[in-house]
């Protein structure tokens, strides 16, 4: 590898290096303790030396230094891992640089070209995979060192290094850590003690920053069973950070491919960096923040101080820029935030250069004020140039008017700061949509009714009015504590559509997509799909007591709906809850809102709730667990196994408690939820847990703690909804209310945000990354469990070694997925199937791995016996291998009898392994996802193997002549490099030709009396075969045949090996 030139004083070095070639201007030197003559307490110091010290010319055992005969400075200019690698160096040096530095005439001229030349060809090589890297040159030596100690492809990226100390029981290693795109590597080497230590991301159970009394602060990961702690490290947030980034990306890429495929940033593994880690988590930050869609990238951010009408004075906090909306959020601990889309900017002025200032305009007559703000001409350009691109034609005018309105807003907003009604504006009420909310059809309000209820209806809605007036309405409204004190006291039933659309995003989306829920409708009328029949199965459930699902108008809306999302999502499709939470979207928001809604709720506020594995609810239950230890110790002292929380909170995440409270109740949580988000029924479930503390901790079993739980949802009423008892949902238990107190929802709501309020949407956020990791690995442990317990009934291999087969099974699926785009093998993977279809392998990956296991090593990854091999077992014949049909040839291999070893070679030569074209290993393509499992199939197939008889040596067809001879050739492979090789070809060719003699004695008894024709004759002499009765007879005469396939192989060094040798195959692509 050539080295960026550096000065090095060779008297320094003489203890170290010792000179192998030399001429007038170039050195090559090898390291101390390398090569001949390496080893003993010089080659141990060394070694700990290259190790701690942080660079690659010390690393490396080979190097060349430039020097000239009048100067005592050397340069070193280039460095290898082998003796090959820096000969070829130096070749080159010989052959393109020698004779040209006879023609300069100084010293410094001749070192000056070769610092040049060597800048230029290290420029070369790294103008490709370098350039995005912060710092190219000392990256490219933390890749070099990273190559020579792991040996992993030559297609991992590196991503970035540190150099941290390993715990290795109790006492720490000094070395460097290594994160690159599918794996987490270290390296130490101290007194001739080397650790390596690689663990790919899709191992990792755990990752969590932890302290204890030994390490102040330290990195725990956890994979295998085995707990790693990583601790000394000098930015050791920024560490995890990336760490935690990697683990995700690979659980997203390799088990979560459906949200994976909405982040084209992270499409390509082998464009993989730090800085585009770094990019992307700040932008999922700033989408959740905000709300917005995740198409959204978080571009600049600048500090600067807006002015809030409310308070009368400029809240610092920071300006987020997107490609399509401009974002503040203040850091003073107010809890302000406002988003303005930019489709309703009309102008960006520079009002005042002095202060750094600029003024917003937006349409309807408002306008934000910014300070202070450091590159604000920067800002101004970049917020004029994506206005003018993303403004609409409908809204366009001559740029004249435009200018004049907006410089005298800003003249009158210098003016007079304190005139709040400029900046805020009144609601855009442009929107028209053919379809009305189901509860204003079925419940219009009364405005002559004048009972209490309606009296405190009308003073919610005129305390939002004048929260309005002050805050402003619609998109750009400014968010605030007072925004969350009013949604806790309840959200008054005229604005609860509008207000869910505004807190939950999906204003936006409907805004930017104009038309978009009319053609899915349209397109998605009369399908049928497995999605569509469920979703029919599920209308009359979904709220049947309310009378707007008791009429075709409002099951119809909820059908098309439902139905435009699984047309929209086939990922998703339909999962049950989704008709519940509908259904009350459906009751407060027009039909094209709902959609909408529905929507924001499963890709962005409950991300993989709804799918098969409902992974994103377990990761939020598990998320609920730690919460409950931290906030409830009583709680967890009593029932120390959280697990039954678990399962009864499921229908809370789920349905955000509508299903367990009555609908007027459940209509304030789902208030809080979509200004909260996940947070809000965290709060709500821990309150509700701390209400019934005393009940919960008396009760005797889980059976009593469900009863007191669903007595205590009975009782929560909404003393202020102004629905009538037609509507209300009746308690189930309303015979019991006597003996339970009834609870005011709006005050469980208060309650749960005064006592754990303090909990933080940014914590909730990090401990569902921590979680996710964990739920989605003890999901795959689960379905290896599953697998096992299958294939243990089939097979001789005992558990622990099934256990390690499936490993290797599985990181095989993944190893051709570590550096492609888009792997054809991330096809095989669907977790809707069933547990043994899960995982399965291609014949290029099933060749690698077979050649690694099977125990003579016969197969090579890329030969025609593989092919032959995976034929055979791929009984369904669909192009793919599981794991019990790759276990099954196994078995055979090293634990059947010398009969069935024998018979399933014999077979490896007979259709349909043997005969079909090589350009014919897949066909036909699987049907994978979700609406395509084939259940008939599925039966038919399963009866097909309950029915399936024993297959008996009399069953087998007889073997052709050049079947028979490829067979002879596999046996000459199999004993090839055996210690007896040759008594076993010996007795190979003594059976061929005992066989032969055999068929001809035969053929000559069936001759008639008659000479045969010479055509006939012709024929005779080439139309024979065997029988595998024949076969077998003739080899069970050789004992040295027999007893080396009786020969037990040991299983457990082969699969050592295999773990070894997997990564470093090249077949693995």
């Amino acid at each position: 590898m050539w080295l960026k030139p550096d000065e090095n004083l060779l008297k320094n070095a003489f203890k170290l290096w010792v000179t192998e070639e030399d001429n007038e201007y170039f050195v090559l030197q090898r390291r101390r303790g390398y090569g001949e003559g390496g080893g003993g307490l010089t080659g141990l110091l060394v070694g700990t030396l290259d190790t701690v010290l942080d660079s690659t010319s010390k690393v490396a055992p080979y190097r060349i230094l430039h020097h000239t005969p009048d100067s005592q400075v050397y340069w070193s200019i280039a460095c290898g891992v082998t003796k090959e690698e820096i000969t070829e160096h130096w070749e080159w040096l010989q052959q393109n640089i020698m004779r040209t530095l006879s023609v300069f005439d100084s010293s410094e001229d001749i070192t000056s070209f070769v610092q040049g030349k060597i800048r230029g060809l290290i420029a070369e090589e790294g103008k490709a995979s370098l350039v995005l890297e912060e710092d190219p040159e000392k990256f490219r030596e933390a890749l070099f060192k990273f190559e020579k100690w792991f040996e992993l492809p030559p297609q991992e990226k590196l991503v970035t290094y540190y150099s941290c100390s390993y715990w290795r029981g109790k006492v720490p290693c000094q070395g460097w850590l290594y994160l690159s795109t599918n794996f987490l590597c270290f390296y130490s080497y101290l007194l001739g003690s080397e650790l390596k230590l690689i663990i790919s991301w899709d191992e990792v159970w755990r990752l969590e920053k932890t302290t204890n009394v030994i390490l102040t602060e330290s990195i725990h990961v956890q994979a295998h069973g085995e707990n790693h702690y990583f601790s000394m490290l000098l930015h050791l947030n920024e560490t995890f950070v990336i760490m935690e980034q990697l683990a995700n990306y690979s659980i997203k890429r390799l088990f979560d491919k459906e949200d994976f495929q909405r982040e084209p940033a992270l499409s390509d593994p082998l464009k993989i960096t730090k800085r585009g880690l770094e990019a992307h988590a700040k932008s999922e930050q700033f989408r959740i923040f905000f709300r917005l869609p995740k198409e959204e990238n978080l571009l600049e951010v600048h500090e600067s101080f807006l002015w809030v009408p409310f308070s009368h004075f400029n809240t610092l906090g920071k300006i987020c820029l997107s490609e399509n909306y401009l974002c503040f959020a203040s850091q003073d601990g107010s809890q302000c935030h406002t988003i303005i889309p930019m489709r309703e900017v009309i102008n960006v002025e520079k009002s005042d250069p002095s202060s750094r200032a600029l003024t917003v305009c937006m349409r309807g007559k408002r306008a934000l004020r910014f300070s202070e703000v450091r590159d604000y001409q920067r800002l101004a350009n970049s917020l004029r140039s994506r206005c003018g691109i993303s403004a609409s034609p409908q809204h366009s005018a001559s740029s004249e008017v435009i200018r004049g309105e907006c410089q005298s807003l800003i003249n009158h907003f210098d003016d007079n700061p304190e005139d709040v009604t400029l900046m805020v504006g009144q609601k855009d009420s442009s929107k028209a949509v053919s379809t009305e909310a189901l509860m204003m059809v079925f419940h219009p309000q009364d405005v002559e009714n004048l009972d209490p209820k309606m009296l405190k209806e009308k003073m919610k809605e005129q305390s939002w009015n004048i929260h309005f007036s002050e805050y402003g309405r619609g998109t750009s409204m400014f968010f605030t504590r007072k925004t969350r004190d009013l949604i806790v006291r309840g959200v008054p039933e005229a604005l609860r559509g509008e207000l869910w659309m505004l807190f939950s995003g999906a204003v936006n989306d409907m805004a930017t997509h104009p038309g978009y829920y009319t053609d899915l409708v349209e397109q998605s009328l009369g399908t049928s799909t497995l999605a569509t029949d469920e979703i029919e199965r599920d209308l009359h459930r979904s709220l049947p007591e309310h009378p707007a699902f008791q009429s075709d108008t409002g099951i119809s809306a909820l059908r098309r709906v439902l139905t435009a999302y699984a047309y929209r999502n086939p990922k998703i499709g339909y999962c049950q809850a989704m008709n519940i939470l509908t259904s009350v979207l459906l009751l407060y928001a027009k039909e094209e809102e709902a959609f909408w809604l529905l929507v924001a709720i499963c890709e962005r506020m409950l991300p993989d709730y709804f799918n098969r594995r409902i992974i994103g609810a377990l990761v939020d239950q598990a998320v609920f667990e730690d919460l409950i230890r931290e906030n409830l110790p009583q709680l967890v002292e009593h029932m120390t196994d959280l697990c039954f929380f678990s399962s009864v909170s499921l229908s809370w995440f789920l349905t955000l408690f509508i299903s367990v409270l009555p609908i007027e109740s459940a209509v304030n949580v789902v208030d809080c939820f979509f200004y909260d988000g996940i947070k809000a029924i965290l709060q709500l479930g821990l309150a509700v847990l701390d209400y019934n503390m005393e009940a919960l901790i008396s009760c005797h079993d889980d059976a009593e703690a469900v009863t007191i739980l669903n007595k205590f949802f009975d009782s929560v009423t909404n003393k202020d909804s102004p629905l009538p008892p037609t509507v209300q949902q009746a308690s189930v238990g309303s015979n019991d209310k006597a003996s339970h107190v009834s609870v005011d929802i709006s005050e469980l709501i208060r309650e749960a945000y005064e006592k754990y309020g303090h909990i933080r949407s940014e914590e909730v956020e990090t401990s569902r990354k921590r979680n996710k990791l964990h739920v989605i690995q003890t999901l795959e442990d689960t379905t290896k469990q599953n697998v096992i317990r299958v294939v243990t009934q089939e097979v001789r291999f005992g558990a622990s070694q099934l256990d390690e087969i499936y490993n290797l099974f599985k990181r095989q699926h993944f190893l051709c997925c570590y550096w492609r785009i888009q792997s054809p093998a991330l096809l095989h993977h669907d977790p809707s199937l069933a547990y043994l279809d899960q995982y399965q392998l291609g014949f290029q990956q099933f060749s690698v791995l077979f050649s690694l296991l099977e125990p003579w090593a016969f197969c090579s990854p890329k030969s025609t016996l593989s092919l032959w091999v995976f034929r055979l077992i791929d009984e369904n014949q669909d192009g793919l291998v599981n794991f019990k049909e790759f276990c099954y040839a196994l078995d055979t291999l090293y634990g059947a009898s010398f009969t069935n070893k024998l018979k399933f070679l014999f077979k490896l030569h007979l259709p349909p392994a043997f005969d079909l074209p090589e350009d014919g290993v897949i066909r036909k393509t699987p049907e994978r996802g979700r609406g395509k499992v084939d259940l008939q199939a599925y039966l038919k197939q399963w009866q097909n193997e309950i029915l399936k008889k024993e297959e008996t040596i009399k069953d087998l067809p007889r073997i052709n002549q050049s079947q028979f001879i490829h067979f002879s050739k596999t046996l000459y492979n199999i004993f090839h490099g055996d210690p007896e090789e040759e008594p076993l070809y010996r007795a190979v060719a003594h059976v061929t030709s005992l066989l032969l003699r055999m068929e001809e004695v035969g053929r000559r008894l069936q001759e008639p009396s008659s000479p045969p024709t010479s055509t006939n004759s012709q024929e005779a002499e080439t139309d024979w075969s065997f029988s595998f009765e024949q076969v077998l007879a003739s080899l069970l005469n050789e004992p040295t045949i027999v007893n080396f396939f009786e020969r037990p192989v040991d299983l457990q060094t082969k699969l050592g090996q295999a773990r070894v040798a997997q990564l470093k195959l090249k077949g693995n692509k």
